[in-house]
């Protein structure tokens, strides 16, 4: 049976793409720049947006139909990776409506942070270019853990860091992992059906404790 929120809530946890932020316009630049430089015609922009939350790996999957084990993967992807750090925040920005949301939690004071599978080299300066690092509670990479979500690992150590309880917290994302993650940390868990999703009907089968179809009504879940 879905749990209903926690009034108030001890902390709200996010995801980081495509979940609080929308960096799928970066993504696709990149991937598309890298393309060109292998003599390849660009990929339409809505082919590559739903992709992104699968990270780097994916890109370069979908780019040029390689896999790690690949002879050629080991130089796209770190040439990948390259690009995206030179230009992290050219077009990234907050989903519209979620700066709202972050402002009515601090107004009410529940801390508010981020899990994410984005390694540190990237979500660190990314959240410092878009003024987020100083507001958000807590900001745990792969690199901080031992076990990636869905472990709830990473959850359970942002909800430390912020003195939260994890019991009346909540975990929001768009992939099935993190919903998984939440449930696992004994969160609960908001999936969010306007992320990175190939199929959106399959968010149905996250047995998310409640779904959101836009950020307003996030906004409206939460507040």
């Amino acid at each position: 049976m879905p749990r209903p929120l926690p009034k108030p809530p001890s902390t709200v946890l996010f995801d980081l793409d495509g979940t609080l932020i929308d960096t799928a316009p970066d993504f696709i630049r990149v991937l598309n720049k890298l393309r060109q430089e292998n003599e390849l015609a660009p990929l339409p922009a809505d082919g590559i947006r739903p992709h992104v939350s699968d990270g780097a790996r994916a890109m370069i999957r979908l780019g040029f139909g390689l896999e790690p084990e690949d002879p050629d993967y080991r130089d796209r992807h770190a040439r990948f990776l390259d690009l995206y750090e030179a230009g992290i925040c050219e077009e990234t920005e907050l989903f519209s409506g979620m700066d709202r949301l972050l402002t009515a939690l601090e107004d009410a004071g529940v801390p508010w942070g981020i899990v994410t599978n984005k390694p540190v080299r990237f979500a660190t300066p990314l959240l410092s270019a878009l003024a987020l690092d100083h507001r958000c509670g807590a900001l745990i990479c792969p690199d901080h853990v031992s076990n990636r979500k869905p472990d709830p690992e990473g959850l359970h150590m942002a909800c430390r860091q912020m003195g939260a309880d994890p019991d009346r917290g909540i975990y929001v994302g768009d992939h099935a992992r993190d919903i998984e993650a939440g449930r696992n940390a004994g969160m609960v868990t908001v999936a969010v059906r306007y992320g990175y999703i190939v199929n959106p009907d399959e968010v149905d089968l996250w047995q998310a404790d409640h779904t959101v179809d836009t950020v307003d009504e996030l906004v409206k879940l939460l507040q």
